[in-house]
């Protein structure tokens, strides 16, 4: 499924961004960051596993969910310049993921 790969690049390409804030001693954000943004991911996978179609959407909404607060946190790590690792790429992507997971589950609500 091409949102599984694009969510796990996307975690993978965070955690340097992660790494940096931590040595920055930027230890909340780093770990707020982290924790939403592999949780798309996560929750992409599970709910390709789910055991029904309302199960596959209410992980594909979660997912979506902490695409939005990973996208929070990018915009509060970029607006109080906690990095000098430039965050635009960062939220260009969760934006075409949130667009995608939003599309997802709209498509998927209209089939039940």
């Amino acid at each position: 499924m091409l949102i599984e790969d694009k969510t796990f690049k996307f975690s993978l390409s965070i955690i340097k961004l992660v790494k940096d804030l931590k040595e920055n001693k930027e230890f909340v954000f780093a770990d707020q960051l982290l924790r939403s943004s592999t949780s798309i991911g996560a929750n992409v996978v599970e709910a390709g596993a789910g055991q029904s179609k309302r199960d596959f959407i209410a992980k594909m909404a979660i997912a979506s969910k902490e695409a939005r607060e990973t996208r929070y946190w990018l915009r509060l790590i970029k607006e109080s310049k906690l990095t000098k690792i430039g965050t635009e790429s960062y939220l260009d992507e969760i934006d075409q993921i949130i667009k995608i997971l939003t599309k997802i589950v709209k498509t998927s609500q209209e089939t039940i």
